[in-house]
């Protein structure tokens, strides 16, 4: 063998295991390259999920927060509408022309006699002390209490008191009634 046979030999050799590494390089950096874009599209795909998962609860917590706020605003009218009946009724037993007053005196008057037998004062509201003294027969009228109407039935020694005003009647009336003025006015 020559010189030139043997350099071209080794040089043939040289190119063939650069042509191997060349082509191993290729190789390891197509399944790199192939690797990182599959990583990066998993996390693509996992960075997608995780928003969609986090727009679907935001959705959701805000539809229910706009469910909340609308029930809160929808029981605030409510209790507005409420209110303002309530007070159209307190208005309305206030009202020293209400229709019906005189008889309701009457006949609370005539209760209180079943009711408190003895010596008992009659402690009229003012704007019903003239028939409440018309018709107190042999009971002593005294002093004026407040209230929208009616009296206060109390005995001679101050133990006991029958508070038969329109204020507590309407109180009571109110509670027990409740439901069904709500069911009347929200169905």
């Amino acid at each position: 063998m020559t010189l030139e046979t043997l350099a071209n030999d080794i040089a043939a050799a040289a190119e063939k295991d650069a042509k191997a590494l060349i082509a191993e390089a290729k190789a390891e950096a197509k399944q790199l390259l192939a690797d990182a874009e599959a990583k990066a599209s998993a996390l693509r795909d996992e960075a997608q999920q995780r928003a969609e998962k986090e727009a679907t609860q935001i959705a959701r917590e805000t539809v229910a927060s706009a469910r909340q706020s609308n029930q809160k605003d929808v029981l605030i009218a409510r209790r507005k509408v409420l209110d303002a009946t309530y007070e159209a009724a307190r208005n309305h037993i206030a009202d020293p022309g209400m229709k019906g007053r005189a008889a309701l005196l009457k006949t609370l008057l005539s209760q209180s006699k079943k009711l408190a037998k003895g010596k008992f004062v009659i402690l009229p509201v003012e704007v019903d002390r003239a028939a409440i003294s018309k018709e107190a027969g042999d009971r002593k009228v005294g002093e004026g209490v407040d209230g929208l109407g009616g009296f206060v039935l109390e005995a001679e020694d101050g133990s006991v008191s029958f508070d038969m005003r329109f204020d507590n009647m309407l109180e009571r009336a109110w509670s027990n009634q409740l439901a069904a003025v709500n069911e009347t006015l929200f169905g």
